[in-house]
């Protein structure tokens, strides 16, 4: 922390991932047992609270007048079977400003990043997206969210409500979008592109296994066909009404081209294989 604070306060922007606060305060509890200091919820002391927002509250942006510098901190706990609820990462939550939950159960499904929607909050991210990114994500939460609930409770028993059976359909081709393999990252105007076409319907009929095919020739396809939207992106964050019809318009064309099925070979007898 204390090299990251250096950088800081020369004006130049720091990131730390604490690795991880869990391990810290259990190394602290030992040492506050041995030395006989009054154990509190869990044992641990009365002061691990103070001590990890003391450390995280040293992440700040400071201001011009004190060279305009910023450093942030990612603090990591580890939960003991998934509960939130435990001390430290309680206390966690309560100090920053947001978090993002991992999940083994998704991770083992290959969803990968495996972030719990659910449980995962951010308390500035809308202020600090970009406006278009936030304009069109909209209920996209919502709907991954409900669509979750949905394939949980299709275990139990079949779907027979035509509705539901449509929303858990456009549930997976969501989760086959937002999935990302390692290495891959996507352009804003990648994610803008994505979303926008995904609130327009262009995905409904989309078979969910073309998805990763399409995502791969995404990039190329809209530096081709997406028109000023990229620069306009770059320097406003926003996105007019045109160029977002413009970008829909190319992400529809691309699925058209990866949707379509490939013909069927031709021997040389003249069958169809």
């Amino acid at each position: 922390m204390t090299i990251a604070e250096y950088f800081r306060d020369r004006g130049q922007h720091a990131l730390i991932v604490i690795d991880d606060l869990t391990k810290h305060a259990a190394t602290h509890r030992e040492l506050a047992l041995l030395t006989r200091e009054p154990p509190g919820r869990e044992a641990y002391p009365g002061d691990i609270f103070y001590l990890h927002a003391r450390l995280l509250e040293r992440a700040a942006k400071l201001s011009a007048e004190r060279g305009g510098g910023s450093l942030t901190a990612l603090p990591i706990a580890e939960t003991d079977a998934g509960n939130l609820s435990a001390y430290i990462p309680t206390n966690l939550i309560s100090i920053t400003d947001g978090q993002i939950v991992l999940d083994t159960g998704l991770f083992a499904a290959n969803q990968r990043p495996a972030i719990d929607v659910g449980l995962s909050v951010s308390r500035v991210g809308g202020k600090a997206q970009m406006p278009a990114l936030r304009k069109v994500s909209g209920r996209l939460r919502l709907d991954y969210s409900q669509f979750l609930e949905l394939e949980m409770f299709s275990r139990f028993g079949g779907l027979t409500d035509a509705r539901i059976k449509a929303q858990v359909v456009r549930g997976q081709r969501i989760r086959a979008l937002i999935t990302q393999p390692r290495f891959t990252p996507l352009r804003a105007l990648d994610e803008v592109a994505l979303l926008a076409a995904l609130a327009e319907g262009v995905f409904d009929d989309f078979p969910v296994e073309q998805i990763p095919v399409m995502r791969t020739r995404l990039a190329a396809h809209l530096d081709a066909h997406g028109g000023t939207a990229a620069a306009a992106l770059k320097e406003s964050g926003t996105l007019e009404p045109a160029a977002q019809a413009t970008l829909v318009a190319a992400v529809r064309d691309l699925a058209q081209a990866c949707g379509t099925p490939a013909p069927a070979a031709t021997q040389p007898d003249g069958k169809s294989s």
